[in-house]
């Protein structure tokens, strides 16, 4: 059995290990969910002061000019470019995860009905994350098409046909972490004639993303997970090359024009991927998502991509020894923790779920709450009361290799093993539901 002792030399043999200091962690806390809202870049505090002090403060309306506002988004853009696989100028940084989907979405939509009009099929993954499945109801109604859901990945060989208009996944499920292969559903996408547009939101910063090699055709992605943009920070989108310029973006707004500051009242889309920018950037929460960016980009030296996501398949594998030893099957006593994500770590991407056996099965709010008092953050998504069996409610850790330690892991299956064993998390203010678990 892995011992504490264990986990500290490998801590101190870990080449990743001073990465940690880039970021500004509580002392005290052991944070776990880092796929939900990544922690604060030591940077980000002086450059947002320096953003609102000097450049907004002082230069004022200069700034756009002096201080490079009006590139931001395509500068940022270019940065996420190398960690997802694409190219240059081909990522641009731009309003909200969902609103980038509806961009990229229509677009697929509209290429897909020009080449096939019968085609009438959107396929996704009944757990994919609501809004993405919100968006596509609500376009599938729009363009007189078909939403349909699969529940597990098996059954795509059987929609993946001549209906099927377009194959819309995210990446790294959020709920359990599988990581579906990109390559090999984009090449069966168009083997049938569709198009596939890929939600990158739980994988770009947390594994190696390859967009381009994978032939993906649009994909769009969240700042504030594993890129550490803040909360709220804008998200990414990019564009196959080859659909770029193919089709008009619906939210066109001002700042996606071809010339803006000519005020012309017809819409000239920009070239490449700057028409898929809608309106202002937002510069404050923009520039403090180049911070978290940056912090990915100091991993390029020890090895960029690859060599975090090897220690996030350690960590997590690490995870799932001690709970299954000290808090599972295998444990002197089970305290009925199973594992809810894939246990192969070429399915798994950077983060492990939970879930309670019955008659626990109804505690995993508490106990997360539990842990939450103790220092250890993770975060509690419900399951489907109607099919607890197939859908548990689950504990969700995720494990951003930047600034979790071989040691961190084993303090925090030792709070959640002492949490459980005691009963903890029957006291009434862990069962007190907040407004975001």
């Amino acid at each position: 059995m892995t011992t504490r002792q264990d986990c500290d030399v490998r801590d101190q043999e870990d080449p990743l290990r001073e990465l940690k200091s880039l970021f500004e962690l509580p002392p005290g806390t052991l944070y776990l969910d880092g796929n939900s809202l990544g922690v604060l870049p030591r940077t980000a505090l002086a450059r947002v002061q320096e953003v609102i002090q000097k450049e907004w403060g002082t230069d004022l309306i200069k700034s756009w000019n002096t201080a490079g506002w009006m590139e931001l988004p395509r500068r940022i853009g270019n940065k996420i470019a190398r960690l997802i696989g694409a190219g240059e100028n081909e990522v641009v940084v731009a309003d909200s995860t969902s609103l980038n989907l509806y961009k990229v979405l229509a677009a697929a939509i509209a290429i897909s009905k020009a080449k096939a009009p019968a085609r009438r099929l959107i396929v996704s993954e009944r757990s994919n994350f609501p809004t993405d499945l919100y968006i596509a109801e609500s376009l599938a109604a729009q363009h007189g098409m078909e939403l349909r859901l699969f529940d597990h990945v098996d059954e795509l060989p059987g929609l993946i046909n001549q209906d099927l208009a377009v194959l819309m996944i995210t990446e790294v499920n959020y709920r359990t972490g599988y990581l579906h292969d990109m390559k090999a559903l984009t090449a069966a996408a168009h083997q049938a004639g569709a198009l596939a547009v890929w939600d990158l939101a739980h994988s770009a910063g947390a594994i190696a993303v390859d967009v381009k090699g994978a032939d993906a055709d649009f994909a769009i992605g969240c700042g504030y997970k594993y890129l550490n943009g803040g909360p709220g920070a804008p998200a990414f989108v990019w564009v196959n090359p080859r659909h770029v310029e193919q089709f008009r973006q619906p939210l066109s707004g001002w700042l996606g024009h071809a010339a803006p500051f000519q005020f012309t009242t017809d819409y000239q889309p920009a070239p490449g991927i700057a028409r898929y920018i809608c309106g202002t950037p937002a510069i404050l929460s923009t520039a403090a998502l180049e911070c978290g960016v940056d912090a990915m980009l100091a991993a390029e030296p020890l090895g960029g991509m690859a060599a975090l996501r090897k220690k996030s398949i350690a960590l997590t594998e690490l995870f799932i020894e001690l709970v299954e030893s000290r808090c599972g099957l295998k444990a002197p006593e089970d305290l009925g923790v199973r594992l809810a994500s894939p246990r192969e770590a070429a399915q798994r991407g950077s983060q492990v779920c939970l879930s309670l056996n019955a008659p626990l099965h109804e505690a995993g709010y508490a106990v997360v709450q539990a842990l939450i008092a103790r220092g250890v953050i993770g975060d509690f998504r419900a399951g489907d009361p109607t099919r607890l069996a197939e859908v548990p409610h689950i504990l969700r850790f995720g494990f951003t290799p930047l600034y979790i330690g071989f040691a961190d892991v084993y303090d925090a299956v030792e709070q959640l093993r002492q949490v459980l064993a005691s009963g903890e998390w029957k006291q009434a203010q862990f069962n007190q539901k907040a407004a975001v678990t």
